[in-house]
């Protein structure tokens, strides 16, 4: 005889967490740089909702890709690319606008983080008024992580 399908269980399955990108530190330095790193850049992905793979590379590794697709010969602060959705970023670079600015790498990279994913978003700063959107829009998400704005001056 048929036995009588099971009694559904009283709790339901949690969803699950949506899939992140992995994060890779390319570079060892950046262990120094930020030793919390890989927290807040998990943080700054969740936030902007973004499955991008992170990478902490050093400046000739971006330099070199630059140069590859963009036909610039130079390192910039932070690439992406949508297919498959990546945010590489150069510590030199940052480390050096980091100090101009007189703000923590750490946070100049969390800043860095969300400007990418908001570019891989479909968010750009090519005009003006694009520009000022974008930006109001990273410093609320940063504000999020407890970020001071990166576009008043240090205090």
């Amino acid at each position: 005889m048929d036995q009588p399908p099971p009694e559904p269980s009283p709790r339901l399955p949690r969803p699950a967490l949506p899939v992140r990108g992995d994060i890779i530190i390319a570079d060892p330095r950046w262990h120094a740089v930020a030793p919390a790193a890989t927290r807040l850049i998990a943080r700054a992905l969740a936030l902007t909702n973004c499955p991008a793979t992170v990478i902490l590379s050093d400046d000739r590794t971006v330099k070199r890709l630059n140069g590859r697709d963009r036909g610039r010969n130079k390192p910039t602060n932070v690439l992406t690319y949508e297919a498959p959705p990546e945010i590489i970023l150069a510590l030199g670079t940052i480390l050096r606008e980091a100090r101009a600015a007189q703000r923590s790498p750490a946070h100049h990279l969390a800043h860095l983080v969300i400007h990418g994913a908001l570019h891989l978003a479909g968010h750009d700063h090519d005009h003006a008024g694009d520009a000022i959107r974008m930006e109001r829009l990273e410093s609320r998400l940063l504000a999020h992580l407890k970020i001071p704005n990166p576009w008043k001056p240090p205090s």
